[in-house]
């Protein structure tokens, strides 16, 4: 007699979880990995990795290739050493970005109603800034379409906002790679016209855009600036007719990790663009609280030495 779909559900539902006591074993390998002793010595090799868990080494050997293919570890060709892999932190990094959408609402709508435009978080992305939401504004012509965009960073001032507490080194090493990218076709250097720029009668043959990031040496100024003032401000840079501000939001480790960003076009918001700069960099460093930040620490954006940042 065929079983109903009730009867199956309950006896899944009453078997023990074949895959779990695996899944268990993997976690220690894990974790074991993320440990401080792992950490200072730049990764364990398998035998160490053996020795910790009691486990056979063969088995040891073959789970940690497993998850190597799985991006969640890395092993170093040279040492042979296992290290925690770039997977499992683009997952940790996605979770804590669903958590910073999430809270960051209600301070995306104070940005929206005070300067009554759109508002966005934004993030980087290697060389592009990727738009996680957005706070609508109350104006008949707003900013439509822009969650899960991603547009060329060093045109924006949500982008130089972003690497705006990078060192030197890391900025450069940063440019070069990107702009690259973008001179061979790998990422087009100019995109479609945005929402805004459409609603302030543009089109893409009208006039040229007025980017200040020509060279290395433009954007350093550019961060420079940005450092002291504690926000960034483009014009017509990104699209024509359309200005914007931009402010950094920290994490728990005083680290960049979004921007606060406001574009309009410019008929209507060009001369409001600093004080929505200080503003958005108010709401900005109040989120950031929130996420860990400390209220009491000066900020590098705010004239500290910055930190190097990998990309």
């Amino acid at each position: 007699m065929t079983r109903t779909i009730k009867e199956t559900a309950v006896k899944e539902a009453a078997a023990p979880r074949r895959n779990s006591s695996g899944l268990r074993r993997d976690l220690e390998l894990l974790e074991i990995l993320g440990s401080p002793e792992a950490v200072a010595g730049n990764g364990l090799g398998v035998s160490k990795v053996s020795e910790i868990t009691g486990r056979d080494k063969a088995q040891v050997s073959r789970t940690l290739a497993t998850l190597a293919e799985a991006g969640l570890v890395s092993r170093d060709p040279e040492s042979l050493l296992y290290t925690l892999g770039h997977g499992l932190y683009a997952l940790a990094a996605r979770t804590t970005e669903a958590r910073m959408v999430s809270a960051s609402a209600q301070y995306l709508k104070r940005v929206s109603a005070a300067t009554h435009e759109t508002t966005h978080l934004c993030v980087l992305r290697g060389g592009t800034v990727l738009t996680l939401k957005s706070e609508m504004s109350n104006h008949t012509y707003r900013a439509l379409g822009w969650e899960g965009v991603s547009v060329n960073a060093w045109s924006t001032s949500a982008g130089r906002v972003l690497v705006s507490d990078w060192d030197d080194a890391a900025l450069r090493d940063w440019y070069d790679t990107h702009t690259a990218e973008a001179k061979a076709g790998v990422r087009p250097d100019r995109q479609e016209l945005s929402p805004l720029a459409l609603q302030a009668g543009q089109s893409p043959s009208t006039g040229d855009l007025k980017s200040k990031i020509q060279t290395f040496e433009d954007l350093r100024a550019e961060i420079n600036l940005i450092r002291r003032q504690g926000y960034a401000v483009v014009d017509e840079e990104f699209e024509l007719g359309v200005v914007g501000v931009s402010a950094p939001v920290y994490d728990f480790k005083q680290r960049v990790v979004a921007a606060f960003n406001v574009s309009a076009p410019k008929q209507r918001f060009g001369r409001h663009l600093d004080q929505a700069g200080v503003l958005a960099a108010k709401v900005a460093r109040d989120f950031s609280v929130t996420l860990g930040a400390s209220p009491n620490v000066e900020l590098p954006v705010n004239g500290n030495v910055p930190r190097k940042h990998g990309h």
